[in-house]
């Protein structure tokens, strides 16, 4: 039935484009019949919008992969280089959130580890809305920042690394099956600022999956339970994301690919001085408007990433 429902909802799409360009053409037949420029301005912007939304359509039409239309977990990890990295990741995770707020998704954050002076270690968050794994999928990776460090003295050049991972959530029984008794499940209290707010009870949870020796962490709730549920949705979100690369592994050594393990090279760099520019090194798209970027405007970039794969034939 959610597929009927979807199916309905993508032709009643198109079907009110179509009834749209054609109003739009007998009004520019009848303006030119007539010589009426007055409706010159008016076309044109109607136009522009038609097209606008006709490029929104056909990159929805890139995403066919088989996971695509899932919702995502996100996960942003601080690399080496201690305050500095942890407020980029910070940053990053602001970024992420303010894009899913511009798109109307829903957002949940199931773990965050705050950072020693400034920003967070790492932070885990659920995405949920329309083929939020098929747009979010193109920001899995290592994310460069250079820029003047507001954390020396000297304000010296600083260069941070990031790496975000980005997971369609598993649906439990049908994709990945576990056997409790793989579960090794410990309760522990959750770290806090201290004081009143610090925890009294063993509310953080850590699961470890025996056989792949998976570990997941949430320790962001106050429940035991909440915490528990957020790190079995994780947990099953990794176990999908390890059989995938066990399937993409064995086609790639049937086609004689080598497999890239580890974080690799930087997918993104986003330089705030001497110069402002964000490029994306797989598409070479870039822009010099840094502030919006990191304020959620990222469309450009996942629709360049989208038509970039589409040309490679993936």
């Amino acid at each position: 039935m959610r597929q009927l429902v979807a199916a309905k909802g993508v032709a009643q799409t198109w079907h009110q484009m179509q009834k749209e360009i054609t109003e739009l053409l007998d009004v520019t037949t009848l303006a030119i019949e007539e010589n009426d420029q007055s409706l010159r301005e008016e076309i044109q912007r109607d136009i522009e919008k038609i097209a606008s939304h006709l490029n929104e359509l056909e990159t929805r039409l890139i995403l066919s992969d088989e996971y695509d239309d899932r919702d995502a977990i996100l996960t942003v990890h601080a690399g080496a280089g201690g305050t500095e990295s942890q407020d980029w990741a910070e940053m990053l995770l602001r970024m992420y959130l303010r894009w899913a707020e511009r798109h109307k998704y829903k957002t949940e954050i199931l773990d965050t580890s705050v950072g020693d002076e400034a920003g967070i270690r790492n932070a885990t968050v659920e995405i949920r809305g329309d083929h939020v794994y098929g747009y979010l999928k193109s920001e899995h990776g290592v994310h460069r920042l250079v820029r003047l460090s507001p954390f020396n003295a000297d304000h010296a050049r600083h260069t941070s690394f990031v790496l975000t991972e980005v997971l369609p959530e598993a649906k439990e029984e049908i994709d990945i099956k576990i056997n409790p008794d793989d579960l090794k499940i410990d309760t522990f209290r959750s770290s806090g600022p201290g004081g009143q707010h610090m925890q009294k009870t063993s509310s953080a949870v850590r699961i470890t999956h025996l056989p792949t020796g998976l570990v997941v962490n949430c320790q962001s709730q106050r429940s035991q339970h909440k915490n528990k549920e957020s790190a079995l949705k994780v947990l099953y979100a990794r176990l999908l994301q390890l059989e995938r690369a066990k399937r993409e592994a064995e086609k790639a050594k049937l086609k004689g690919e080598r497999i890239e393990a580890g974080w690799g090279n930087q997918i993104r760099s986003y330089v705030l001085h001497p110069y402002r520019m964000v490029k994306d090194h797989r598409t070479d798209y870039e822009t010099s408007d840094t502030t919006a970027v990191l304020d959620g405007e990222l469309d450009d970039f996942i629709t360049a990433y989208l038509r970039h794969k589409l040309g490679e034939g993936k």
